[in-house]
């Protein structure tokens, strides 16, 4: 049978993990595939570095858009990154009826709706296993394997990069700004951070999977999203000696009154399995009504294990290729006529727990303020502690647990409680969430 022939954008990280990856199993491959799946031509900026990895055994070229035109490529694997260039790239390669393979999860949480019904009009494929946890096949898991089932929610640890700082402040108790500059050192972290530790890439993930796991479109603009870079030692420490672990979540549940879409740090329970996941790994729990909470761990990014999902997709291209378009696994799970217009809740909507942490004056009194300002907006203590002043201090940290409440009574608490002449400074709130249900 006739090979298929690929064109790569991009043979940075993940373009050599792709290459080097399909090259080594090339035979397995095959096997599974039913043909040859074939890199015939190579895109980069770094013509030095594409003849490298490649060993000149393909052509070569510094211009996109000559593989994307090129009539011999059947599927254009896009790994440049970024949703200027990327996007123009992929829309004229789905133009020419290419089907496309990408890592790209900004790129479909912002235009995945005008390149999904792009693909869907030409009748070709857009894959994307590779965008959202590394290799950790969770797309297939929930978009596939888990069919049966009315999606509950989902959660995950979406981002090594804050896992890793994260694990390392509550291991070593050290602050933020330190762990940084130390997973900068080790390549973890970039030199300009922002997307990973303000939670921007971890809630481009969670957008595609709750859009597969809901069946509704990319509305990326209604995320709440908050990162880690304001998170204290202290607060680590605290929760730690509360039995929890503090990570920074994507999480994403249906409601009777819409789709919670939220990013944010998160303290859960030490005896939940995804507490556990240190380091640069992911893990994302999916609750289905029919099979319950199922994890789903694994290396997140990485050269290999990001590549080992390209080539997955590029086998289930292969195989669905031939295959009449309306007997495909849609894009977004769901038929396309069949999205929901379920709305994204305003995270003032949203249903949690808290942590709160407060500095008070140590004299009578103070806790009864605080209790009454949180009994007013029918906010239930869970637990509380309070920690002794140090030496020569006046002051001593509070630690409130709550029970679930909405968001904006928790709002309005810490504004109260704020205003009381015996608190010092801001109210820490962190927010809760047993996944356990």
């Amino acid at each position: 049978m006739k090979p298929i022939n690929v064109g790569l954008l991009g043979i940075g990280t993940v373009g050599g993990g792709t290459w080097t990856v399909l090259t080594r199993n090339q035979q397995e491959i095959t096997r599974r595939a039913g043909r040859a799946i074939n890199i015939v031509k190579v895109a980069d900026k770094n013509l030095a570095l594409a003849k490298q990895v490649t060993g000149g055994a393909v052509e070569i070229t510094n211009d996109a858009f000559a593989v994307v035109n090129d009539p011999n490529v059947d599927i254009v694997v896009e790994l440049i990154g970024g949703t200027t260039l990327a996007k123009d790239l992929v829309l004229k390669a789905i133009e020419n009826g290419k089907h496309v393979v990408t890592a790209n999860k900004a790129l479909l949480a912002l235009h995945g709706n005008e390149i999904f019904a792009a693909a869907q009009k030409q009748g070709v494929i857009v894959a994307f296993e590779a965008a959202v946890a590394g290799g950790i096949p969770i797309i297939k898991a929930v978009r596939e394997g888990l069919a049966a089932n009315r999606i509950e929610w989902i959660a995950g640890i979406i981002n090594g990069t804050t896992n890793f700082i994260l694990s390392e402040m509550r291991d070593k108790g050290l602050a933020f700004a330190d762990v940084l500059k130390q997973a900068q050192n080790l390549g973890y972290a970039e030199a300009d951070p922002t997307f990973d530790v303000e939670g921007v890439d971890a809630a481009h993930k969670l957008m595609i999977l709750a859009a597969i796991g809901f069946g509704i479109p990319m509305q990326f603009d209604k995320a709440y999203i908050e990162g880690i870079s304001k998170l204290s030692s202290t607060d680590i420490k605290y929760a730690e000696e509360l039995g929890y672990r503090v990570k920074l979540l994507g999480i994403t549940k249906r409601t009777d009154a819409g789709v919670e879409l939220r990013v944010h740090p998160t303290l859960i329970p030490e005896k939940r399995l995804i507490a556990n996941v240190n380091g640069a790994m992911n893990a994302v729990l999916v609750k289905g009504d029919a099979v319950g909470p199922t994890l789903y761990y694994g290396a997140g990014a990485g050269a290999e294990p990001t590549g080992s999902s390209v080539v997955a997709d590029l086998v289930d291209v292969t195989r669905m290729a031939t295959a009449d378009p309306h007997q495909r696994v849609p894009h977004l799970a769901f038929q396309p006529d069949q999205l929901s217009d379920l709305p994204i809740l305003p995270m003032s909507e949203v249903r949690s727990a808290y942590y709160l942490r407060l500095r008070a004056m140590d004299k009578p009194g103070v806790l009864a303020g605080v209790t009454r300002i949180l009994g007013d907006l029918q906010i239930s203590i869970d637990a509380m502690m309070q920690k002794e002043p140090a030496d020569n201090e006046t002051e001593a940290d509070i630690v409130i647990l709550s029970h679930i409440t909405l968001e904006k009574n928790i709002n309005q608490a810490i504004a109260q409680i704020e205003a009381l002449s015996a608190i010092s400074g801001k109210v820490t709130r962190i927010r809760m969430e047993e996944l356990g249900k």
